[in-house]
């Protein structure tokens, strides 16, 4: 009966949010149609309460209808469930009124609420039950999007509410894109948890390299669009848009109106100036097609879509909440696709063609009702839903004649960005070449670099421990595995470990590990995985189902800035899942000859360490630096408790990388690491912020180190 509580908890609160909308409006407002795709509020009310009528009410034994009358008038689409009013016609309902509606509407979620009180529903019935919830969340949206365009008809351009019905404030923009190295990915509901038929089953889908932008496209970038006469350009549209166009008179995107003063559009609060930041709404496939045209990119696949949304959601801004977002795949059933059985089958299956697929959320869509598996979907020409775009592009291959694989594009993309900024600056994750990974391994036997020497002692240590909660058929995750040489440690003391999974961004030093792990440990089965552990694909799908641990040595976390610490840590936890654990590397603070010793060595390797950054850039993206004008210097900052190496310029010069252009004052630096220092505490500030646990922390002898355990 608990559960029927929460049930009936539930469905009070989904059930109350419409009548809420509709509380401060007119009764002209609620029974108005402004056009054959859109309904009166009055219906929106009417039609979510006869669907738990029709769909679960009426197949209790000997059940009576409130009103025979209403399951015509409030049936949408349903073929098996009889005569219905058309679509066009629904504004011309006069009767019943508006508060027979509701009346309705109070006795249909009487009639639910004691229909949960048997107990949970179970089965199909629980399905149906959460069909109609989310069948409700969906016409929470279609209510307002009507009642836009209805006020939008009126010369007046009134204000339906004081302020927008958002559920959370707009996401500051990130900018750039973020590359995905695509292959063979997984996508569609996995089945736990509610979601439409038509969001599975999951299957399979190849992707090539590609890049998704990190922010919407905005009003002030459509602006320019606009200026360009991308309306009037035929060569950037597809035919069926361009005979739109022509058709409607297409200038800019819905409710939008140029006077004097500029752009003005109407929202729900009415009419105001465009807000140039701001992620450009009410626009169609056409429109959305040809402004990726007009600024050489494309829309997503859905797949693409869903597979970066998954991989790393925190790489982009206003992923769901503000606009759904154009994809450009056709609304298909996927493979093996089978509809809800009963009535329920005619939801989503009969509209599998001629529509594309939006993915993500809009501001107007209830809380907890989108998901990243979410199939949205409208006619190319439609726009007054909430709909924006996203823009992707293919990345560039080195396997197409002279062009760049996705790696070597994401190289030049952070060296060109990092050498723009005041304060020049690379990502660490690009030493690690298979140079550099050879110099770092050499780094790690010298006598000032005691954090390896240390590490690896404490791990002999405590390895027992550590494997000791590992449990059957573990699968140990390692991220940035490098030659994987400490990792043996715990792969000795845990001999029944399932799988071992290494990752790393350097091609030829995860190929030569796996290469001699599999020599070593002929039992073990090694998958490993080519990537950027600040971008965590998904894990492969043939693991065994045991515990995951995630291992990150070495104090690598401490080459992170803290934001992206905690967010690499929260995709760890997600790519991991609940239950796991994960052993993190930390190196402590200490005296600052110690540190300084340590990224400065006499024999000079880590200086050679650093300037093997400027050897791969002059290899790989066809870059001119003077490796003899630049010198090594290690910094030990107090202030942000880390270590910093900067690449430093002993005299004026120009830099080229490729046709870009970069000017050195003497003395101007490259910020190329930073390595923070850790105490317990700032680890279990670390943990908490991103969803883990401290549970044990283990320390070295002096120079210090420690092993953190984290728990899920």
């Amino acid at each position: 009966m608990a559960l029927a509580g929460a049930a009936g908890a539930r469905f009070r609160q989904v059930r109350g949010a419409m009548p809420a909308l509709a509380a401060g409006l007119s009764v002209e407002d609620l029974a108005a149609q402004s056009m054959p795709e859109a309904s009166p509020g009055k219906w929106h009310l009417g039609h979510t309460s006869w669907f738990f009528e029709a769909m679960i009410l009426a197949n209790e034994p000997g059940y009576q209808p409130v009103d025979p009358r209403f399951q015509q008038l409030f049936n949408s689409y349903y073929e098996a469930l009889g005569q219905r009013v058309a679509r066009d016609k629904r504004g011309l309902l006069t009767r019943p009124s508006v508060e027979e509606v509701l009346t309705y509407r109070r006795e249909i979620d009487r009639r639910m609420i004691r229909w949960l009180a048997k107990g949970p529903p179970e089965g199909l019935s629980h399905y149906l039950f959460e069909l109609g919830l989310n069948h409700d969340q969906q016409h929470q949206e279609l209510f307002l999007m009507d009642l836009l365009h209805l006020m939008s008809c009126s010369p007046l351009d009134p204000a339906a509410y004081g302020s927008e019905p958002r559920a959370r404030p707009l996401e500051p923009a990130r900018g750039g894109m973020t590359l995905f190295d695509g292959g063979l990915v997984s996508i569609g509901h996995d089945g736990a948890g509610f979601a439409f038929d038509n969001e599975g089953p999951r299957h399979k889908v190849w992707l090539e390299p590609f890049a998704l932008a990190n922010d919407l496209v905005t009003n002030a970038e459509w602006i320019a669009f606009i200026d360009d006469g991308g309306y009037q350009q035929a060569d950037l549209w597809l035919a069926d848009g361009w005979a739109t166009v022509q058709t409607e008179g297409w200038t800019a995107p819905l409710y939008w109106r140029r006077d004097q003063n500029g752009w003005t559009t109407l929202s729900l609060t009415g009419r105001h100036p465009v807000d140039p930041s701001a992620p450009v709404r009410h626009i169609s496939l056409y429109e959305a097609d040809a402004y990726a045209h007009w600024v050489g990119k494309r829309l997503p696949t859905e797949a693409e879509w869903e597979h970066a949304a998954t991989a790393d959601p925190e790489a982009f801004s206003n992923l769901s909440g503000e606009v759904w977002q154009w994809t450009s795949s056709a609304y298909a059933p996927y493979p093996g696709f089978r509809p809800t059985p009963g009535t329920a089958a005619e939801y989503n299956g009969k509209f599998m063609a001629n529509q594309n697929v939006l993915r993500g959320g809009a501001f107007a869509t209830p809380p907890g009702h989108a998901r990243t598996t979410y199939r949205n979907f409208y006619y190319p020409q439609q726009r007054w839903a909430f709909m924006g775009l996203r823009l992707a592009e293919d990345a560039p291959r080195r396997r197409s004649g002279d062009t760049e694989d996705a790696q070597t594009a994401a190289f030049r993309h952070d060296l060109v960005e990092g050498l723009s900024r005041d304060q020049k600056a690379v990502p660490p994750k690009w030493f690690y070449d298979a140079e550099g990974s050879r110099l770092f391994e050499v780094i790690t036997t010298l006598p000032e670099y005691y954090p390896t020497r240390q590490e690896t002692a404490l791990l002999r240590d405590r390895a027992a421990a550590l494997t000791a909660d590992f449990g059957p058929d573990a699968v140990l995750v390692e991220f940035g595995s490098g030659a994987s040489e400490k990792t043996r440690i715990l792969l000795d003391a845990a001999p029944d470990l399932g799988a071992y999974v290494p990752l790393d961004i350097s091609e030829a030093a995860l190929l030569d590990a796996v290469a001699r792990l599999k020599a070593d440990y002929p039992k073990l089965r090694v998958r490993p995985v080519l990537g950027d552990f600040e971008h965590l694909a998904l894990l492969p799908d043939d693991l065994p189902t045991g515990r995951r641990i995630g291992f990150f040595p070495g104090s690598t976390i401490g080459n992170l800035q803290p934001a992206d610490a905690e967010r690499f840590l929260t995709a760890a936890r997600r790519m991991l899942g609940e239950g796991a654990l994960f052993i993190l590397g930390v190196d402590l603070v200490k005296e600052a000859e110690a540190l300084v010793a340590a990224y400065d060595d006499a024999q000079g390797v880590t200086a050679a360490f650093n300037r093997n950054l400027l050897v791969r850039a002059n290899a790989e993206l066809d870059a001119d630096f003077d490796l003899n004008a630049f010198v090594h210097r290690a910094v030990w900052n107090s202030d942000k408790a880390q270590m910093e190496m900067h690449l430093e310029a002993a005299e004026p010069m120009t830099v080229h990388i490729g046709t870009r252009r970069f000017d050195f004052a003497a003395g101007e630096t490259i910020h190329t690491e930073s390595s923070r220092k850790f105490t317990e505490a700032s680890v279990a500030s670390m943990a908490a912020a991103s969803g883990w646990r401290l549970v044990h922390f283990d320390v070295s002898p002096a120079p210090s180190v420690a092993l953190a355990v984290l728990g899920a």
